[in-house]
């Protein structure tokens, strides 16, 4: 992931200016790695190393919405939809 790229997203689910750190600037960047390990994986079938980084970082975003859900149905709610992620 680019720098742009990451920055980009920070600016589009930021909570207040200079956010860095909530839930859904983590969620989206994770989103964004995992969409994109995804591809590789389909390219490198036996990249079992990759496999294993796609799979914790799927946990960690089922922690962060966890939390999220947890702490703000409606914000978690909104981040579901704007990612295009299921329940």
């Amino acid at each position: 992931m680019e720098r742009k790229e990451k920055k980009w997203l920070m600016e589009k689910f930021a909570t207040h200016k200079g956010d860095t750190g909530s839930p859904e600037v983590q969620i989206a960047i994770l989103t964004t790695r995992i969409e994109n390990l995804k591809d590789h994986l389909e390219a490198h079938k036996k990249d079992n190393h990759s496999r294993r980084w796609i799979m914790l970082m799927v946990a960690k975003r089922r922690k962060l919405l966890n939390y999220l859900k947890k702490k703000d149905n409606t914000r978690y709610e909104v981040i579901l939809e704007k990612l295009e992620l299921r329940k």
